[in-house]
């Protein structure tokens, strides 16, 4: 768990969000959950792609 949360904050820019609508916070969790799913289902299929 520790390690999704830091690669979603460090390597998928979770933290980098500085709106101030509830909207745009939405989206940009949205696209960072989506970015995270593709990663891990890239590194679980395909482990030599992910490195």
């Amino acid at each position: 768990m520790e390690h999704d949360y830091r690669e979603l904050k460090t390597g998928l820019g979770l933290d980098h969000f500085e709106g101030r609508s509830w909207i745009g916070w939405h989206r940009h969790v949205t696209l960072v959950t989506s970015a995270h799913l593709f990663c891990t289902e890239l590194r679980l299929h395909d482990p030599k792609a992910a490195a």
